[in-house]
């Protein structure tokens, strides 16, 4: 699922300079790293996030065994968004990757008060690139609530294609709500009249 738009206020010391692996722009990508679960734990606290993309709470070791064990998992790639000063403003990952049909679904969460200025496009285009760019991936998928109109218009924006509605798909606070299916396929991306990251 996918929310553009949990707290990050201060700039990073020098000791919590992260390796950039991956850069678009404004924004860069850094392995994610078990640390960084308080992190996460806070993004996914903020109920914009939870109610959008349906998120439920977990305590912060349970979050952290999560993180360490995805780390070893070849089936997803997971990133910090860091602004140029280093200050991570959300994540994004590529999950359940098949490189034998050469498709993946795509996650992203932007801390709050980060929401808005174009980050998320950003951050998407940027992981994009680098399905397609570098890695033999043919297809990405997302699915988001039908009326998260801010992570539809990201999605949009990145090129992603309009699927269908997976009706009464998900479960939250009580409510059934569909799902937005949408996704974007290599031709579609080479069609794109768009600067690649790696010419950012």
């Amino acid at each position: 699922m996918i929310e553009d738009g949990g707290s990050a206020d201060t700039e990073p010391d020098d000791e919590d300079v992260r390796v950039v692996s991956w850069r678009n722009g404004e924004v860069g990508l850094a392995v994610l790293d078990v640390d960084d679960a308080e992190l996460l734990q806070s993004w996914r606290a903020d109920p914009v996030a939870a109610h959008e993309v349906g998120f439920w709470p977990r305590a912060l070791s349970a979050l952290r065994e999560r993180v360490e064990r995805d780390r070893d998992n070849e089936d997803r790639d997971d990133y910090l968004v860091l602004l140029p000063s280093g200050l991570p403003i959300g994540h994004i990952a590529l999950t359940g990757q098949d490189m034998v049909n050469g498709t993946a679904r795509v996650e992203l969460v932007l801390a709050p008060e980060h929401r808005g200025r174009g980050y998320g496009t950003a951050a998407l285009d940027a992981l994009v690139d680098l399905a397609f760019g570098e890695l033999p991936l043919h297809r990405l998928a997302v699915e988001t609530h039908t009326h998260n109109s801010a992570a539809l218009a990201v999605l949009a924006r990145s090129g992603f294609v309009p699927e269908g509605v997976s009706r009464s798909a998900c479960l939250h606070r009580g409510r059934r709500y569909d799902l937005a299916v949408l996704s974007l396929l290599r031709p579609e991306w080479e069609a794109l009249d768009r600067p690649r990251a790696w010419d950012a």
